[in-house]
């Protein structure tokens, strides 16, 4: 069977980096976009920019697109996870079999924003309404995802997301 590509995706706060963590504790090859793909650039031109603060951070996080499709392209594992959202997803989404997006109700996502730090994304008040309206408005969640309920225990969610990944791959 060839090498399958998934990307899992959601809102700030919905669980991303948890579920790349466990998918990594797991064996599975888990690439945390968001630290390990991500710049901040001019969403037209992908050229990077310095200097972006505030809420203008979110509207300017990329991934190196050559990156994800090198990444996508590598044959060396059967299964490779994709952890994170970026505002440049239109420019590489062809490399998934499927999109995973977490969902989370509104008061899991507050708790969980409650206890991010002042300096992590989403710490800072101008941030955190950034991103409830986000949640609110879901307009940056890609059509035709997988949802998947983030607001169960961490363990139900990564084997809800695995048991849609054994359905992919088919029997054998």
């Amino acid at each position: 069977m060839g090498r399958k590509n998934y990307l899992v995706e959601g809102g700030s706060g919905t669980g991303k980096t948890a579920v790349c963590h466990e998918l990594r504790r797991r064996g599975y090859q888990a690439i945390n976009g968001d630290r390990e793909l991500a710049y901040q650039g001019d969403p037209e031109t992908g050229e990077a920019v310095s200097g972006i603060t505030g809420t203008a951070v979110h509207s300017h996080h990329l991934w190196r697109v050559a990156d994800v499709r090198e990444l996508a392209a590598d044959q060396g594992e059967p299964v490779t996870f994709f952890c994170g959202g970026s505002r440049n997803l239109p420019s590489f989404i062809d490399v998934f079999d499927a999109v995973f997006v977490l969902e989370a109700d509104a008061e899991t996502l507050r708790r969980r924003l409650d206890q991010r730090p002042p300096d992590e994304w989403g710490g800072r008040r101008a941030e955190r309404q950034l991103i409830e309206r986000l949640h609110q408005t879901r307009e940056e969640i890609p059509p035709g995802g997988i949802s998947i309920d983030a607001s169960a225990p961490l363990p139900r969610v990564v084997d809800d997301i695995l048991r849609h990944v054994t359905e992919d791959r088919g029997p054998g």
